[in-house]
């Protein structure tokens, strides 16, 4: 996860220092109002301010649990869409079609018309009409070489950086696992309450285990294309059950057919439909090809649909429900384990780990040590 990188001082080295850190430390960037200041600004529609803030909190800059803890009631408005999938699906030319596809349609809704907290307007409204604003936040690989990433994604998207609607964010993964940086989901927290409708998550695309994108996304697509060998490799395992809606993209390549057979195959003997995730819902399978914009059209009606069947019998937030009960827990083993960090101190961690390395100490008395405080 890449937490070690805090004991060499990546992040500022006062974060080793503080009683209470991640989501329970306090830290004011100026003043009270100048963080109000920054936040109206941030929505009523100022790109500068939003890049400010999505910057301070991928970085963990000084002031940004303060931020998020400001953001969060203007939250949980915009429709979030994750897609994943093996590299080389075609996810990025996927987002980049659906991000066009909605900037062209009209929001029937108008959540972002409704009023805040204190009887303001909820935030800018669309930037210069009724269509649907969008997020893009794709995540890319960090070399575990040089801890540089290629932001190749963003690169794909370039056309749309004139259109005020879009906003896009290249993030890496900074030695996190499971397909996401592990602040995608604070940025996507600032993007939703900025006003965005829709914000799309392209994860990495590093395998079968690549599910923390469930727990973040309302709705999330697991992108497939033929001819990747054994078909049924790779849709198996966790990335079968995480999937709301299925793409088969490059379906004009020979296979498609086979990929299809093979998913309703898996769905017939269970597919999602186990005790923990049962909402009765059959993923349905889309056919698409991304490079000129087939199916794009057919995959919007299925995410619609699904939104939809989330709607009755109070779904959607059974659905939150659950995903926030897993990221509540990701969130404590953050703070606990950065609170063990700083109580070692920089430098300890190799020290203690030579002497175990030597067989001078055990780890699981040093761990139950640094658990309890007693270290």
């Amino acid at each position: 996860m890449g937490y070690p990188a805090l004991v060499h001082g990546d992040l500022p080295r006062l974060f080793l220092f503080l009683p209470a850190l991640l989501y329970t430390g306090r830290l004011n960037p100026d003043s009270n109002r100048d963080l109000q200041t920054w936040i109206d600004s941030l929505r009523s529609g100022d790109v500068r301010a939003l890049a400010r803030a999505i910057s301070t909190v991928e970085n963990r800059a000084p002031g940004w649990s303060e931020l998020l803890r400001a953001l969060f009631p203007h939250s949980g408005r915009a429709r979030v869409i994750g897609l994943t999938g093996p590299p080389g699906a075609g996810k990025s030319t996927l987002v980049d079609q659906l991000a066009r596809l909605y900037r062209t349609t009209e929001n029937p809704h108008s959540s972002r018309k409704e009023r805040g907290l204190n009887g303001a307007p909820a935030a800018a409204e669309k930037p210069d009409d009724d269509r649907y604003t969008v997020g893009i936040i794709a995540v890319d690989p960090t070399s575990p070489y040089t801890g540089g990433a290629i932001l190749g994604d963003r690169i794909r998207m370039q056309e749309h950086f004139s259109d005020p609607g879009i906003y896009i964010r290249s993030m890496a993964t900074r030695g996190s696992l499971g397909g996401l940086a592990r602040t995608t989901a604070d940025v996507a927290t600032v993007l939703d309450a900025s006003g965005r409708d829709v914000i799309l998550i392209e994860t990495v695309g590093v395998g079968q285990d690549e599910v923390d994108i469930v727990r973040l996304a309302d709705i999330t697509i697991v992108m497939l294309v033929p001819g990747m060998g054994d078909d049924v490799q790779t849709i198996k395992a966790g990335i079968m059950e995480i999937a709301d809606i299925f793409v088969i993209n490059k379906s004009d390549h020979d296979g498609a057919e086979r990929v299809e057979r093979e998913i309703r195959t898996l769905q017939s003997l269970g597919g999602r439909r186990d005790e923990d995730r049962n909402d009765g819902w059959t993923p349905p399978i889309v056919k698409t090809i991304a490079s000129d914009g087939t199916g794009v059209e057919k995959l919007a009606d299925a995410i619609a649909s699904y939104e939809a069947y989330l709607q009755k019998e109070n779904r959607a937030l059974k659905k939150s429900v659950e995903n926030w009960q897993e990221r509540l827990v990701e969130m404590l083993r953050d703070t606990m384990l950065e609170k063990a960090l700083a109580q070692l101190g920089e430098g300890n961690l190799a020290r203690l780990a030579a002497e175990v390395a030597e067989h001078r100490r055990d780890p699981y008395t040093l761990v139950e040590e640094i658990a309890t405080g007693r270290f």
